[in-house]
């Protein structure tokens, strides 16, 4: 599918400079970081940025245990969207 977007021309320089240095179209080098650019935004999501500390701090409750709560229904209302 087709395309067109306007460059600002400092962008367009710089683009142009990257196919050339890495020896290969202007086009591909588009194609290659909308690529990553959407792999990296699809394959993300706050539960996996946020793994190492999700359940670090164990409590008894209190303020904790309700903030805790809150949040764990952010995140599946989040995760519905």
């Amino acid at each position: 599918m087709a395309r067109s977007f306007r460059l600002d021309p400092g962008l367009e320089k710089r683009l142009e400079e990257v196919a050339r240095v890495q020896g290969i179209p202007v086009s591909a080098l588009i194609r290659e970081a909308v690529a990553r650019h959407c792999d990296e935004v699809a394959d993300h999501s706050l539960r996996v940025d946020l793994a190492d500390v999700i359940g670090s701090i164990e409590t008894k409750g209190g303020r904790a245990k309700q903030t805790g709560n809150a949040f764990r229904k952010l995140l599946k209302g989040a995760h519905r969207r």
